[in-house]
C-alpha cells in the first residue's frame, strides 16, 4: 500500500480501535495490522502525539506477562476528533470515486 495513503488514514483507524475497547500499545499495533502493514515504531509516536492532544488518556494495568501496560483510553474530545476524521474520509473518498468514474467513463474500453 501507498506509504501516503497508509499515514493518511492510520489516526483514524487508531482513533477507532480504541473506540470500540480500551488497548495498550502492542495489541494497537495488532489490531491495525489487520488493516495495515503498520509496526511499533509507527504506532508509538501516534500514540505519544495524540495523548498530548488529550485524544487519549492512559492508565496502568497490570499484566500476567509482565510488567504493568500502559491502556489508552479515547477522551470525549477523542471521540469528536475521531468522528470529524471519520466524516473527512468519507467526503474524500466519496469525491476520489466520483473523479475516478468521471473520468474512466470518457475513455474509449
Amino acid at each position: 500500500m501507498n506509504a501516503q495513503f497508509k499515514k493518511g488514514v492510520l489516526e483514524l483507524i487508531v482513533l477507532e480501535s480504541v473506540r470500540k475497547r480500551d488497548m495498550y500499545g502492542y495489541e494497537l499495533v495488532e489490531e491495525v495490522s489487520k488493516v495495515i502493514d503498520v509496526n511499533e515504531g509507527t504506532i508509538y509516536p501516534l500514540l505519544k502525539r495524540l495523548t498530548n492532544e488529550h485524544y487519549f488518556e492512559t492508565y496502568l494495568r497490570e499484566s500476567k506477562e509482565g510488567p504493568p501496560r500502559k491502556y489508552y483510553h479515547l477522551t470525549a474530545a477523542g471521540v469528536l476528533y475521531r468522528d470529524e476524521l471519520e466524516e473527512e474520509w468519507e467526503k474524500l473518498q466519496e469525491r476520489v470515486c466520483k473523479f475516478l468514474k468521471e473520468q474512466s467513463g470518457g475513455k474509449d474500453g
